[in-house]
């Protein structure tokens, strides 16, 4: 379980940076559902894996972050748009 829970938490390590590069080079659109999706797995990966760990703060911060990608993409999804 130790294990299964430390790749979850890599992926989701490596998912957000992956989403911030592809923003950061203009490789992708940072308002588009792609982006969107990408950081909620990534954050709910590492909320996954920070709660495992007891590492409170970070759980936290990626709850938040995941609530965000959340709206944002209902709100994607309200006006039709899929960038």
């Amino acid at each position: 379980m130790d294990l299964l829970l430390a790749a979850v938490g890599w992926l989701g390590a490596a998912l957000l940076l992956f989403g911030y590069g592809m923003v950061s080079t203009s490789r992708m659109s940072g308002d588009g559902a792609r982006y969107q999706v990408i950081n909620l797995v990534g954050s709910v990966s590492l909320m996954i894996n920070s709660a495992y760990n007891a590492a409170w703060p970070s759980a936290g911060l990626n709850l938040v972050w995941a609530a965000i990608g959340i709206v944002a993409l209902v709100k994607l999804a309200r006006l039709g748009i899929a960038k």
